[in-house]
Parts: C-alpha cells; structure tokens; sequence
C-alpha cells in the first residue's frame, strides 16, 4: 500500500488505523521497508515516521481477519478519511 494522504501516517490517521487494526482477533503488522511494527500500538505506528509515498506492508497473522485487513486497506488507500 502506498499512503497518500498529504501528512502520511501522523498521529489522527494512526489512532483509526489502531482502532481498526485492535478489531482483529490475532496479530496485525505494519512493515515499512525492513521495519515491522504492532499495527495495535499508536506509539509503535508513529515510529514509523511513513510520509505521503512511502510503501506500507500490512499483515495480518489469522485467516479469520481478513476483514479487518481490507478495512485497513480501504482506510490506507482512502488517505484516512482526510
């Protein structure tokens, strides 16, 4: 995914990406280049520092998210909602 919002993933578009991402039942990543982080963790997310641009890898570990993967996909690809 590739974030597109002109702020990139700042604190607002983390809180709904965390909101999101803590509806899954198993785990939720956030990869970066090599940089993989808890996709259910604000302060993990900003630590990222993902600017308008940069690729954005999101995993999910249970088949049973799936749903909750698309809706990250959806917010990701939507700009957050800004």
């Amino acid at each position: 995914m590739t974030i597109v919002n002109d702020l990139g993933l700042h604190a607002r578009a983390a809180a709904k990406l965390v909101k999101v991402a803590q509806k899954a039942a198993g785990r939720v990543w956030l990869q970066v280049g090599p940089e993989q982080i808890d996709a259910k963790q604000v302060i993990d997310i900003l630590t990222l520092a993902a600017s308008k641009g940069d690729q954005v890898q999101v995993i999910v570990e249970a088949d049973a998210d799936l749903d909750t993967l698309n809706l990250i996909v959806e917010l990701i690809a939507g700009g957050f909602g800004e």
